[in-house]
């Protein structure tokens, strides 16, 4: 059984929710929050989106609610800012162009996760991604929000996914569940299709109506990040001591979607 089997039956869920346009996501930005992953095989992602029906509303942009982005992440030549996220540095930042295709938006991005587990996001609009050096304004950007020098940094990896983005109808929480995830460079592609990656975003995590149906899926949180699995599946002899428990956790998930596909054709 294939991943288009389960990703037409994820199609027909969306289009049950309640939409949400662009317009209205000012109020869930989210700039300044905590977060949480969660990893789940694709089989289950179309019963987990039954169950949120009620409690979210779906980002719809364009009439499309399975919006493709591509995003470009920047590092040093020998990978500083993965090697900080791998010794579990406090102060690291991930650095990226991103293109929201759906509505045709580019931003450079700047991320921090802080020494108090909070991730802040800062961005500006730019025009085009250049994948060899950063764009002046990308650069002065860069310099005034962080201590990284931005003639340091190059294109490393293209990160590409497709992204439902769910809005709670009572509270301030986003959920962002990412599907058909890419990892590509010069060199070499790998993708993904068989896990989606979902990230709960609050002001301060509290109860949330996913949390009680990803804990009835049986599933926990706890997922390395799309930048830091892909640097690990796309470079050969990286360093990677500190993410041996989330990729068992990524080979589990591979293997709960292998399990219930090879009992369904059986």
């Amino acid at each position: 059984m294939t991943t288009t089997v389960f990703f037409e039956k994820i199609k027909k869920e969306v289009q049950l929710f309640d939409p949400i346009a662009l317009t209205e996501m000012e109020k869930v930005k989210l700039m300044d929050r905590v977060d949480v992953k969660y990893l789940i095989p694709l089989n289950l992602l179309p019963t987990i989106l039954a169950d949120a029906r009620q409690h979210y509303r779906l980002l719809e942009i364009n009439q499309e609610r399975i919006c493709p982005y591509q995003t470009l992440y920047y590092d040093t030549k020998d990978l500083t800012l993965y090697h900080q996220h791998q010794v579990g540095k406090q102060n690291r930042y991930k650095v990226r162009s991103r293109n929201y295709v759906g509505s045709n938006l580019q931003f450079f991005e700047v991320k921090l996760k802080n020494n108090r587990g909070r991730t802040i996001k800062k961005r500006i609009k730019i025009n085009g991604i250049n994948e060899s050096y950063l764009s002046d304004d990308s650069s002065a950007f860069l310099g005034r929000i962080s201590p990284l020098n931005p003639e340091n940094l190059q294109g490393i990896m293209w990160v590409n996914y497709s992204r439902l983005t769910l809005v709670s109808k009572h509270t301030t929480e986003r959920l962002t569940i990412d599907l058909q995830l890419t990892f590509k460079n010069n060199s070499k592609e790998v993708q993904f299709a068989q896990i989606a990656i979902a990230e709960i975003k609050q002001e301060r995590m509290g109860a949330s109506p996913i949390l009680d149906i990803l804990k009835k899926h049986h599933l926990k949180s706890g997922s390395i990040s799309k930048y830091c699995f892909g640097i690990i599946s796309l470079f050969e002899n990286i360093k990677k001591n500190n993410f041996k428990k989330h990729l068992r956790r990524i080979s589990k998930t591979l293997l709960q979607y292998e399990s219930f596909t090879a009992n369904a054709i059986a």
